[in-house]
């Protein structure tokens, strides 16, 4: 049974915005090679670090949304690291629904 996710993908700074499409699109190809789709993507763009990670000092955030089987979650997240140009990523469950802030 396919679980809607929220994925954070941080990618170097140092592509362009050619590069940066190409790497989304390579990260989309692999989730869709385990059976999964893709429900939205949203470009954050670049953000400094804390501190520096790995001599990085800043990234490129993409969020996707997507659909996939959890079971095979374990398969993407290797697909990433040997074929991808992502430099960190973070899974959370999804249940769809948008928190809305409530005024007092």
């Amino acid at each position: 049974m396919n679980t809607l996710y929220e994925g954070l993908f941080i990618f170097p700074e140092t592509l362009d915005e050619e590069g940066l499409e190409q790497a989304i699109v390579r990260v989309k190809e692999e989730l869709e090679k385990l059976g999964g789709s893709i429900e939205s993507t949203t470009r954050i763009g670049k953000k400094t670090f804390a501190r520096p990670l790995q001599k990085q000092k800043a990234g490129i955030y993409v969020v996707l949304m997507f659909k996939a089987d959890g079971a095979k979650l374990d398969a993407f997240k290797a697909r990433l690291k040997l074929s991808t140009n992502v430099f960190r990523h973070q899974f959370v469950e999804s249940d769809g629904v948008e928190e809305v802030a409530q005024e007092a």
